[in-house]
């Protein structure tokens, strides 16, 4: 069996307080919650990162503290809005160079694409402040793999200071590319499907979506990757469907007059 390294510190940001699903990383599927399948599948990594919930310090959130102890995972607490010092703190607490975002909205995220991600990393020379697969955004979304420096994490939560780069942890990076280097991997199939599949969890559609997924291809294969969840859609398209008004909806759409590199082509509207 592969052991953890000491190379990436993967911070899961999550919490209970979501106003369009609330408690939504808590419900169950197949036998668990499912912030626990997710945390599962980004350890599946063959790179056996060590993987860190970072959740507010608000007492709603110490039900969910309590469950992730319970299934043996480390945790730690920090502010809830300021979610870019709670990701800085817990870096700097577990003092690993590489800092890896993954948020909990990511439930169906395919082990391999957080590989394809570290692979491209150090295949391009690790000497990256911010490396992404998100700019520009090539598989569906909800494989987020966002991976910075110690110190350039360190500099960010020193200079930002937009609200929507502390609410959001890493515009600050993308925003300003003078003051790090960035580096971009894409989907190598050659694929761009950021925009019509949607495999985020934020709205009861998608719950709707990802719960059917998982009673789909779970029992079969716990550890079921994109091209199994895309040949599922294909055979059956009904399930597409279930949250597809939703594909493309992200929280850029909010913030279009104040970001410099994102446009109105990385979003879509919706009330």
């Amino acid at each position: 069996m592969l052991k953890q390294t000491e190379e990436f510190l993967v911070l899961v940001q999550a919490r209970t307080g979501s106003t369009r699903l609330p408690n939504k990383v808590m419900m169950e599927v197949c036998g668990k919650p499912i912030l626990i399948h997710q945390l599962e599948r980004i350890r599946a990594s063959k790179y056996r990162p060590k993987v860190v919930v970072i959740s507010t310090e608000n007492p709603n959130d110490d039900a969910l503290i309590n469950m992730c102890h319970a299934y043996g995972y480390l945790t730690f607490r920090g502010s809830e809005a300021d979610v870019l010092s709670r990701h800085y703190l817990a870096a700097k607490l577990f003092a690993y160079k590489w800092i890896v975002k993954i948020p909990s909205d990511c439930p169906l995220i395919d082990p391999k694409v957080i590989d394809d991600g570290f692979d491209a990393f150090h295949a391009e020379g690790a000497n990256f402040g911010y490396y992404s697969n998100l700019h520009p955004a090539s598989y569906p979304d909800g494989h987020d793999v966002e991976i910075m420096h110690f110190e350039a994490l360190k500099k960010a939560n020193k200079e930002a200071q937009k609200p929507l780069e502390r609410e959001h942890t890493t515009p600050y990076f993308w925003e300003n590319p003078s003051l790090f280097k960035i580096g971009n991997f894409v989907w190598p199939v050659g694929k761009d499907l950021s925009m019509s599949h949607r495999f985020t969890l934020d709205y009861p559609q998608d719950w709707e979506f990802i719960r059917t997924v998982y009673e789909k291809l779970y029992v079969t294969n716990p550890l079921f990757g994109l091209q199994d969840i895309l040949t599922l859609l294909a055979n059956e398209p009904a399930i597409y469907q279930l949250n597809a008004d939703l594909a493309g909806v992200n929280w850029y759409r909010n913030h279009l007059d104040e970001l410099t590199t994102i446009d109105e082509n990385s979003t879509k509207l919706y009330e």
